[in-house]
């Protein structure tokens, strides 16, 4: 992955972004720090990452619109420069999964971002377990109906062998 670009992200974003190795950091107008970091993965041929977010404060998130637009800038500078595939699971702890994947879903919808890229999600079960899949890939990828199309192969496979 080419590293996103610091200057370019913090001129777009509300909260400023910082580096630590691989991890990009922001801290909150509530003292919540989020750390990001991107974890690469091959499939069918295909670079893919994994979006990671995480509060490492332990600390109980607000509605925050800044978090939000945040978000949204590092999706788009990883695009700016990535021509990849990112991939997002809502992390399971304390249950908050499909409260999560709302979030999610209404930041990225909320911000207009179907123009540009496209957006498949999933529900996959693991026991009694729903694990809330998201993929996002620029509209202007050149593969984009191969993608889709694996990703939908992929997931269903998934489904089918729990």
């Amino acid at each position: 992955m080419k590293d996103l670009n610091l200057t370019r992200l913090n001129t777009s974003s509300p909260y400023s972004f910082w580096r630590d190795g691989e991890i990009y950091y922001l801290k909150t107008d509530f003292d919540i720090v989020y750390a990001v970091s991107f974890d690469q993965e091959t499939v069918r041929g295909y670079d893919t990452y994994w979006f990671n977010l995480a509060n490492t404060s332990d600390k109980p998130s607000p509605n925050d619109k800044k978090l939000m637009l945040s978000i949204i800038s590092v999706i788009e500078e990883f695009f700016n420069n990535n021509p990849d595939i990112l991939l997002y699971i809502c992390d399971t702890a304390n249950g908050q999964q499909a409260q999560r994947d709302r979030l999610f879903l209404r930041w990225f919808h909320g911000y207009k971002q179907q123009q540009k890229f496209c957006l498949q999600t999933t529900t996959i079960m693991d026991e009694d377990e729903a694990n809330y899949l998201a993929m996002i890939v620029q509209k202007s990828n050149p593969h984009l109906n191969d993608i889709l199309k694996m990703f939908n192969e992929e997931t269903t496979m998934f489904k089918e062998n729990k």
